[in-house]
């Protein structure tokens, strides 16, 4: 359980980014937070993530305020998935352990290997274990950032525009591995996104972020030509496919 209470971020310019935001994200969630360009999403993951910090209001981990725990045990229970990677000369399979850092405290464990081994074939790059991260694609090293994050085995994952740099059959295998974890795991998930139709099809709660305020909140019902046009200045048809909102522009 993720909870956020008037949370408020500001740079040190002065500049306002988030205001009063407020939200409780549950068990077994996975959230879409959707908006245009600039108006706070990636700035909120980073918030939960302790990677910036609050001007005001609290954030809430499994009942626990991030704001109190040391650097560690944020680790433990937030997995972050930031947009873009940094690329060494490490394998597929060193990468992916390195999430199980916060857990080890002498020497890597056989539990480490098996975690992580678990992870690699998850997302099917068993092929790929061996080989160096600045040898395989983007769309491969997309996937080795989300398995890393997963086997630290973390209370809540947030993850930024998680499918920004894979093809269309990716885009749809990693959402359906990552709708499955939270499923069958005590996960929470936070991802933004801005292909609004994979968003609805894969998430089953969704903020809609204007001016660095929540707009709106809620399930697939929150998804309405209306809202769509207030925060995105777009004209669009909803329609409803298989019991799944769908996005057309007009």
């Amino acid at each position: 359980m993720l909870i956020i209470q008037d949370v408020e971020f500001s740079y040190k310019n002065g500049a306002e980014v988030l205001k009063g935001i407020n939200m409780d994200v549950g068990v077994h969630d996975l959230l879409a937070i959707l908006g245009p360009n600039g108006v706070g999403k990636s700035t909120l993951l980073k918030c939960i993530n302790r990677l910036l910090k609050t001007r005001k209001g609290t954030i809430l981990v499994d009942g626990e305020s991030i704001h109190q725990m040391r650097g560690v045990e944020v680790a433990k229970r937030v997995g972050y998935v930031p947009q873009r990677a940094d690329v060494s000369k490490i394998t597929v399979f060193d990468s992916i352990l390195l999430g199980r850092k916060p857990h080890i405290t002498w020497d890597v464990s056989k539990k480490d290997v098996q975690i992580t081994q678990d992870a690699i074939t998850l997302f099917g790059m068993d092929a790929l274990s061996l080989k160096y991260i600045d040898e395989i694609s983007g769309g491969e090293l997309q996937k080795v950032q989300i398995a890393r994050a997963l086997v630290q085995e973390p209370k809540a994952l947030l993850l930024d525009e998680p499918t920004s740099s894979l093809d269309l059959c990716n885009q749809h295998r990693i959402m359906a591995a990552l709708v499955d974890v939270v499923k069958r795991t005590d996960l929470t998930a936070i991802m933004t996104m801005h292909d609004l139709n994979l968003a609805t099809r894969y998430a089953d709660k969704f903020l809609l972020l204007k001016d660095g305020k929540i707009f709106a909140a809620g399930d697939q019902k929150v998804i309405t030509p209306e809202n769509i046009e207030a925060v995105y200045g777009l004209p669009v048809n909803v329609e409803t496919y298989r019991g799944q909102r769908v996005i057309i522009p007009v």
